[in-house]
């Protein structure tokens, strides 16, 4: 993983501007979570987003759904602990990217003994973009990145003001959306990625 890799932006795909602009700020990973929508509202959607994160050489997963992100040639899918299990996404992703949410230990291991590329672990702090998110904390993020050699992605609650102290206990990157979008979208990023540049050399 590279410093650009290190933060991942999670939209709902209804503000591409921003996108944009985060792309334009450096940040190389967008994820699409169109949670609500139809799956033809979904594929329209992550087709745009397929071509403007092309012409930024940068990395672009699908929440969910494995045929979506086959259909428009993503780098990857983003599966949940209720989606399709990672053996079967794993025989119709070949080689593609295949990340994992989890919430305790025992998922995180499984899905590395399962062949994931990475996981996502968390909420870490409180987050209004998951009502139903239960905080894991800094400690369980810890236990969990000595437990696993794969990268682990901390997510939830995640901004500029907070994000230092989970780099410090050894997480490989972050998932962010509401701490890039509120406020000044660009200067976010900008504090973003000169803290993730600091804290990991």
């Amino acid at each position: 993983m590279n410093l650009k890799d290190r933060i991942c932006f999670i939209t709902d795909g209804s503000d591409e501007e921003a996108v944009l602009t985060i792309l334009k700020s450096g940040i190389r990973w967008i994820q699409y979570r169109g949670k609500g929508r139809t799956k033809k509202e979904m594929f329209d959607k992550a087709l745009r987003l397929r071509k403007i994160t092309k012409n930024f050489d940068a990395c672009f997963i699908i929440n969910d759904y494995v045929d979506i992100a086959l259909a428009v040639d993503a780098d990857g899918v983003h599966l949940g602990q209720e989606d399709l299990p990672l053996k079967e996404a794993r025989k119709i992703m070949y080689n593609k990217i295949i990340g994992i949410s989890t919430h305790n230990l025992h998922e995180a291991i499984d899905a590395e003994k399962g062949g994931a590329d990475y996981i996502g672990f968390g909420s870490i702090f409180p987050t209004a973009t998951k009502n139903d998110a239960i905080v894991q904390g800094l400690d369980a993020l810890r236990k969990v990145k000595d437990s696993v050699k794969i990268p682990v992605i901390a997510i939830g609650g995640i901004n500029t003001d907070n994000v230092r102290s989970v780099f410090d206990v050894g997480c490989d990157g972050v998932a962010v959306s509401s701490g890039l979008l509120r406020g000044n979208i660009k200067e976010n990023a900008r504090r973003f990625l000169s803290i993730i540049e600091e804290v990991k050399g």
